[in-house]
């Protein structure tokens, strides 16, 4: 049991000090040093709120889940071939390596498939993009959860697995800024650095789903998903949610789903409204909202 409670402690929770260090020096970097010509929007104390009570939220939920996470990879540990030995420093460049390229893959089904956006859009719904934005965290991780079940599988110690996504969220956290431009570039070339992820969080339609690397950019390169950044982003969504309210912000896409699905004349417009691309409709609803644009236009 011991053992079994040293598994739930999370890295993260120990770094939120940190986090909130370097929000603080950010905030005050961007009020008193920043340059008006780049356009820095800053902090906004509702916004930045609104990220912070997400985060805080987020502990809550992926506390209680680690704990049925971690019995169910248990279980599927001690089925595995073979147990690598979480006390080489081998086995954690690999479980590094490993919980990257998942995170990478399902972080990209986020973006592709609805039913898994509807719950990572509460990540990237702010208008701004400062370290607070980092913090902004979806209150539903059931997704990730199951990406990772091949790991125990493979061997790697459950808690291992939980450390090295903690070791990755924690990268995570500084690539959410506007105060550092690019880097030197063999880093830009192999690590996601703050310009690569800029490009994530933009609206704008050469920078939609590009970029969706944790630590390591080379995924994106590799993938055919990587844009490099070549103009000051538009952040927040195709669509805003125009609220600070953490409940609508996490869950107004469930309600969207939910009603798509209701009017839905067909089992095929209800699949595609949950596991198609956001964004889908059906092709009759396509034409028609066609032709009502041209008749805008004309």
């Amino acid at each position: 049991m011991a053992s079994f409670a040293d598994s739930l402690r999370d890295p993260v929770t120990y770094a939120i000090p940190v986090f909130l260090v370097f929000i603080a020096l950010e905030a005050l970097s961007l009020r008193f040093l920043a340059d008006d010509e780049r356009g820095y929007r800053g902090y906004e104390a509702r916004d930045t709120r609104t990220s912070v009570l997400m985060g805080l939220g987020s502990l809550v939920v992926n506390g209680v889940a680690r704990i049925f996470a971690l019995l169910g990879y248990a279980a599927l540990y001690l089925v595995a071939p073979v147990h690598l030995d979480a006390h080489r420093w081998y086995t954690w460049l690999f479980a590094l390596i490993a919980v990257d390229l998942l995170f990478y893959t399902e972080h990209r089904a986020a973006h592709r498939v609805r039913i898994l956006w509807a719950a990572h859009q509460a990540h990237h719904n702010s208008q701004r993009f400062n370290l607070s934005t980092a913090v902004r965290q979806k209150w539903n991780p059931w997704w990730e959860l199951l990406v990772w079940v091949p790991l125990p599988l493979m061997g790697i110690a459950p808690w291992l697995i939980f450390s090295a996504f903690s070791v990755n969220l924690i990268f995570q956290f500084f690539v959410h800024t506007e105060r550092i431009d690019r880097m030197w570039r063999p880093v830009e070339l192999i690590f996601n650095t703050p310009s690569h992820h800029r490009v994530h969080h933009a609206s704008d339609p050469e920078y939609l789903d590009k970029n969706y690397a944790g630590m390591l950019i080379i995924w994106d390169r590799m993938f055919g998903s990587y844009a490099e950044e070549r103009h000051r982003p538009t952040y927040g969504l195709t669509t805003n949610v125009e609220s600070y309210n953490p409940f609508r912000l996490q869950y107004h896409e469930y309600a969207a789903i939910f009603r798509d699905v209701r009017r839905s004349r067909s089992w095929r417009e209800r699949l595609g409204y949950l596991f198609a691309p956001p964004g889908w409709q059906p092709a009759a609803a396509a034409s028609e909202l066609s032709a009502s644009a041209r008749a805008i236009t004309w």
